[in-house]
This record gives structure tokens, sequence and C-alpha cells, in this order.
């Protein structure tokens, strides 16, 4: 797991914070407030964890560990988070729009 247990955390919430963004600024694939934070909370986490494993990210790269606080470790991960959370939203809001689903205003 990229980034330990303090790094699913800070994907989960950096999720929720994309998620959340992507809802709110992009009407199209709108899920509402907590579906929006709901699927970015997912995102976040599986978005992060792929790109993790795709930049060469393990258990060495935690955000605080014996060698202290890491803040490139911390950007990292946050921004992974909300890629993947924001991401998870727009395909998420593509299936629900060609499924049928309530357009937007």
């Amino acid at each position: 797991m990229w980034g330990g247990m303090a790094g699913l955390v800070l994907q989960l919430i950096a999720g929720g914070v994309g998620g959340s963004v992507i809802g709110t600024t992009v009407k199209r694939y709108d899920l509402g407030m907590i579906g929006s934070l709901l699927v970015g909370i997912i995102g976040g986490a599986i978005g992060a964890q792929m790109i993790g494993a795709v930049v060469g990210g393990g258990e060495a790269n935690v955000i605080v560990g014996p060698d202290g606080f890491d803040l490139g470790t911390l950007i990292a991960q946050f921004a992974a988070g909300a890629f993947g959370g924001g991401a998870l939203v727009v395909i998420t809001g593509l299936v629900k729009e060609n499924m049928g689903g309530r357009k937007p205003a």
C-alpha cells in the first residue's frame, strides 16, 4: 500500500475533496453532494493506489516515517487522491448520463 495508513487516510480525504470539487464545478457530472463525496472517497483510494503502483511508490514512501516528515510524499498522495476522486466522479457521471439519468437544467 502506497503511503501506509496515514497515506491512505490522506488519499480518502483528498478523494472526497476532488470528487466534491468536480461535482460542484462540472454540473453535467454532478451526483449530488453526498454522491460526489462518496464516489470521490472511493476514487481517491483506488486512483492513488494505482498511481502509486505506476510510479513505484511502496511502503517506503510514507508521510511520516523513520526519516521524519516528507512533504513531497504528502503532496503527491493528496494530488493523486484528488485526481482519482475527480476522475471517478466524471466516469460515474458519464455512465449515469448514458443510462438515461437525470440531466442538469
